[in-house]
Parts: structure tokens; sequence; C-alpha cells
């Protein structure tokens, strides 16, 4: 099992919170998504995790990687 953690923009309620989680189960492999909506934070559980792959789906769902 793999983990990958993100800070992302843009979290603000429960909405945005399962908008993430639904997108990013999406993509094959991935089999759990945890989001903490007052830090931002994004943890991905899965087999094998393509770390670029997440930032780019987060990114076109709206919630891009912060660099803080």
């Amino acid at each position: 099992m793999q983990n990958e953690l993100f800070k992302v923009m843009n979290v603000k309620c429960g909405g945005c919170a399962n908008n993430i989680q639904t997108g990013l189960k999406e993509i094959s492999g991935v089999t759990a998504v945890a989001v903490d909506i007052e830090s931002g934070q994004v943890t991905v559980e899965g087999e094998v995790l393509q770390r670029d792959t997440l930032a780019d789906k987060l990114a076109k769902l709206g919630y891009p990687e912060t660099n803080s």
C-alpha cells in the first residue's frame, strides 16, 4: 500500500471534500481518499499511485496543489 499527501487550495466545505474524494477515486489503483478541510490536506491511499496523475486530477477538479 502506498500513500501520497497533498496540500491543496480552495477546500472550503464538505462539498469540496466530496468532489475531491469522488474525483480521485475514479483513478485506477486509488483505494481511499481522506480530506482535511481545515488544513487543505488530501491523503490518497492505493496500490500503485502516480503522484503527477493525482496532482493533475486535483488541479482539474479546481483544487491545485499549493507550495506552502
